[in-house]
């Protein structure tokens, strides 16, 4: 008989940073990652109303380069990259023919011919493979760029005023980036973010993360693991691949058609072209628990549907959660019922986010 050691988890180069800081460390993705140090409802308080830092470089990079970058690009994503500027950035999706959804993913054009994509941590060896299958078709480079970058994101309504002490330059919009120096370190920093607040994403040596990771906090960042990562975007109703998105499921139905051009034919686009015109049987639609309960993945939806993502919102206040359900009970203001640990639990359908600022 014979047995396999499991491997070893990877460790991002502010492990150490973690740890001294008394976080709590899990398995993610073949990661050990932070998912909380002081608890998840702080953190996830201390973005929405100040500002917060999160080590996020277990995600990873592709870089598509060549003559033929912008066709590749265009025939791989969902979206219109050609509608994208040097220094812009755009969200879309990766899909198989038949439509099912491989990975949502962001792209930054570094250039007129060259794009950095940034993959979900848990999808890159299969996205990089997807990538490089189709690649011969094109005279275009793809390549695994993972290793070279750390990811910090600093989100909250005071995360651009934090960092831009620090930089030597101006920050880039939202959905822009931009080649700065921040803490002495060189990076790209992006107008992007996964929390609902405003913010910026850098991308940098790992070897430089730490230095950075402790001028930020020492301007006052909190550190936030990825419990509150994953609460502040289900309060703005973003997906999580592997929850609210799946090869079993296309865009249409996710209620992700915004980032889908089906005229610029990416693969998949004439399956997804087809659900649109028919209309899919399920959509994927937000939802808040009417009184006590907190739904979870995998809770059923009483009637058909499935709970995709559920948790406590710190903001709400509530059990919240996104599930699919039949189409013609996806409209706001249903009432469903949820079966939550056995127990049947009343929720009502939204209206996209479910937290808003200021409400």
């Amino acid at each position: 008989m014979s047995s396999t050691a499991p491997a070893a988890l990877r460790r991002t180069s502010l492990y150490d940073r973690h740890a001294r800081a008394g976080a709590k460390l899990v398995p993610f993705a073949g990661w050990e990652m932070p998912v909380e140090y002081t608890g998840i409802r702080q953190e996830h308080v201390a973005v929405r109303t100040d500002v917060g830092i999160f080590d996020v470089s277990h995600m990873g990079q592709v870089e598509i380069c060549g003559p033929q970058a912008l066709e590749f690009a265009q025939r791989m994503l969902s979206n219109d990259i050609r509608r994208v500027p040097e220094g812009g950035a755009q969200y879309s999706l990766m899909c198989r023919e038949d439509g099912g959804v491989l990975d949502d993913l962001f792209t930054y054009r570094l250039a007129d011919c060259e794009f950095l994509t940034v993959t979900n941590a848990a999808n890159h060896e299969k996205d990089l493979a997807w990538l490089e299958s189709h690649a011969s078709e094109f005279d275009v480079d793809v390549r695994d760029v993972a290793a070279s970058f750390a990811m910090l994101a600093v989100q909250g309504p005071r995360a651009r005023r934090l960092v831009a002490r620090l930089a030597d330059g101006p920050l880039p919009s939202r959905m822009h980036c931009v080649e700065r120096t921040v803490a002495g370190a060189a990076m790209m920093v992006c107008g992007t973010g996964y929390t609902g607040e405003d913010g910026v994403e850098l991308l940098l040596d790992p070897n430089d993360a730490p230095t950075v990771w402790d001028a930020i906090v020492a301007g006052g960042a909190t550190p936030a693991g990825l419990g509150a990562r994953d609460t502040l975007r289900l309060e703005v109703c973003f997906h999580l691949y592997g929850n609210d998105l799946s090869e079993q499921r296309g865009p249409i139905e996710g209620g992700l058609g915004w980032a889908c051009a089906e005229r610029t034919g990416f693969i998949g686009a004439d399956a997804v072209a087809a659900v649109r015109a028919s209309g899919p049987e399920e959509k994927l639609v937000p939802f808040t628990i009417d009184g006590p309960g907190i739904p979870r993945q995998g809770n059923a939806v009483l009637g058909g549907g499935e709970v995709t993502s559920g948790s406590f919102s710190p903001c709400l206040e509530r059990g919240i959660g996104m599930a699919y359900v039949p189409s013609d009970r996806a409209g706001p203001g249903t009432q469903l019922e949820i079966d939550v640990r056995g127990r049947t639990r009343a929720a009502t359908v939204h209206k996209k986010p479910l937290y808003r600022k200021g409400s």
